[in-house]
């Protein structure tokens, strides 16, 4: 499976928060959550939903899988009707979270990845099927790409500065060069990218 990451930013990187609940996360003193909800016009909606029935599993970190189960693991039918193919793919496909301190999770079909992450989920990429997605999991995400592990990243750029939250991405850390598959851009101001991690840059005098 090709591991592919798709993660909501601000202009500003931040990923804190964005959902739909302003109480969503609030951790180190957040206090402007919610800031990417009702963004996106139909056809970034559209291109949603088919990434998530793309997948043939989920890995997430813990604190986005215990979002994501008290929300769309137990949601029934016809609860968040327009997003019945995000529901349906989560609660349909295997699910593997990685946490030393999860032990018993209750949504079903549900795998914890506690030790020796890199040799686990290169054996989960070797399977075959859809795609291997990571949603949301800034740790996580931050973690696969220092390790050369995500094959595809999408970044939707939602049009507004937070000006306080967690990053994506850290003042410090790996670099990474990317090469740019597909942009776009809605009639709302949402742009989205897909890039490819394509080594590490060369910088001047290099």
């Amino acid at each position: 499976m090709k591991l592919t990451t798709m993660t909501q930013v601000s202009v500003d990187g931040v990923m804190q928060g964005n959902g739909g609940a302003s109480h969503e996360d609030r951790s180190n003193g957040f206090e402007r959550g919610g800031w990417a909800m009702g963004k996106g016009d139909d056809e970034t909606r559209a291109f949603i939903k088919r990434t998530y029935q793309r997948a043939g599993a989920f890995l997430l970190g813990r604190r986005t899988y215990e979002l994501f189960a008290g929300s769309w693991g137990t949601w029934t039918i016809g609860e968040a009707a327009d997003w019945e193919p995000v529901r349906q793919a989560l609660n349909t496909q295997p699910k593997y979270v990685v946490s030393t301190t999860l032990t018993d999770p209750a949504w079903s079909d549900t795998t914890v990845l506690a030790e020796d992450l890199v040799a686990a989920i290169e054996d989960l990429k070797a399977k075959p099927g859809g795609e291997l997605q990571v949603h949301g999991s800034r740790t996580l995400t931050r973690w696969l790409l220092d390790n050369d592990l995500v094959d595809e990243m999408t970044l939707l750029t939602i049009p507004v500065i937070v000006g306080q939250g967690m990053r994506l991405f850290p003042d410090a850390g790996q670099d990474t060069a990317l090469d740019l598959v597909e942009s776009r851009v809605d009639s709302k101001g949402v742009t989205i990218q897909v890039y490819r991690p394509a080594g590490r840059p060369r910088y001047a005098g290099s």
